[in-house]
């Protein structure tokens, strides 16, 4: 009999890729989607599996919805990539961002507890808890979380709950700290996806300018499809445990812009680049790199896909998207 997962933000980036990862390896595969939402199915189509999902009604700040889907369902594995995952907005949705990324972990946990022991959980961690914690220039495992916004404050608070429902009910629970992780699916309101269409606008004529905001942050960026996997490997496991997923580089805003303007063959790119302060948060993390040696030694997971071609194949993503 197939495996269930239960994959909570099927819609957005990572649910996808992760759904597709499962149902190559056989699983049968439940998406939660809101109730009274008008679900968007692009991402699923992108990947063309939008009909191989199942998917059920429930809501991340709904407890009983949530309670519900989990009694029915029974999943061998809960994956929760639900959230508010916009750095930028949750400074002005602080509430919600709380509701969804924190509370509504707890609320998941529960329903595990209550209802359905032995599924194996899976939280998405974000190296945005670590904001201007490192260890040596890098972040791993053990580094101090110092979150500099009010997304990373909330994932502090899912990373322990998740930590203290595996000590305290012998619940098996993993927390994977992604580091930034993109792909052609990406929201358009990350900065990556931002870049990489507005370049495609510039090359088609459908632009003037690409208006950005500090050119100098530097994060650890991987392809998403190679994260999965990582999720994936976390809970086929002998107990539960917290790995940093990343590739051990970093790169700048400005070098993604350079690469992504370099693949449209123009190499003077900064005079179509505005600085807009309106894209400079409160507090910015200046700088990630993950040390991701437990994941490589444990796991055996190291990403496939270098810089370089993740951008490229975000810039002919969107040019392809927008010639249609």
């Amino acid at each position: 009999m197939a495996k269930k997962a239960l994959i909570t933000g099927i819609l957005g980036q990572d649910g996808p890729y992760l759904a597709k990862h499962l149902l190559n390896k056989g699983y049968k595969v439940f998406g939660l989607i809101r109730r009274y939402s008008n679900p968007t199915f692009d991402n699923l189509d992108f990947l063309g599996i939008t009909r191989e999902v199942e998917y059920v009604q429930g809501d991340m700040s709904d407890e009983a919805s949530l309670y519900s889907v989990v009694k029915m369902l029974q999943p061998a594995e809960v994956y929760n990539l639900a959230a508010q995952s916009f750095v930028g907005a949750s400074w002005d949705q602080a509430k919600l961002t709380t509701e969804v990324n924190a509370i509504g972990v707890l609320y998941l946990l529960n329903a595990i507890k209550f209802f359905s022991p032995a599924t194996k959980f899976y939280q998405a961690s974000t190296s945005e808890m670590f904001g201007l914690g490192n260890t040596n220039g890098r972040q791993d495992e053990n580094t101090n979380f110092h979150p500099r916004s009010p997304y990373g404050v909330s994932k502090v608070y899912a990373y322990w709950m998740t930590v203290n429902f595996r000590e305290s009910y012998n619940i098996f629970t993993a927390n994977g700290i992604l580091f930034n992780h993109e792909s052609p699916i990406r929201g358009i309101q990350f900065v990556t996806r931002k870049i990489t269409d507005g370049v495609a606008r510039i090359k088609l004529g459908l632009a003037k300018d690409l208006r950005l905001g500090n050119l100098k942050s530097r994060r650890d960026w991987g392809f998403a499809g190679d994260y999965v996997e990582a999720m994936h490997l976390m809970l086929q496991q002998d107990k539960g445990d917290d790995f940093v997923v990343g590739t051990g580089e970093n790169h700048s805003v400005e070098e993604f812009v350079s690469l992504a303007f370099e693949h449209i063959g123009i190499k003077d790119w900064q005079k179509y680049i505005v600085t807009d302060p309106r894209f400079i948060r409160p507090a910015e993390v200046p700088d990630l790199k993950a040390n991701p040696q437990k994941a490589k030694k444990i796991l055996g997971w190291e990403p496939k896909t270098s810089f370089k071609d993740l951008v490229a194949d975000m810039v002919e993503a969107d040019l392809k998207r927008l010639k249609k």
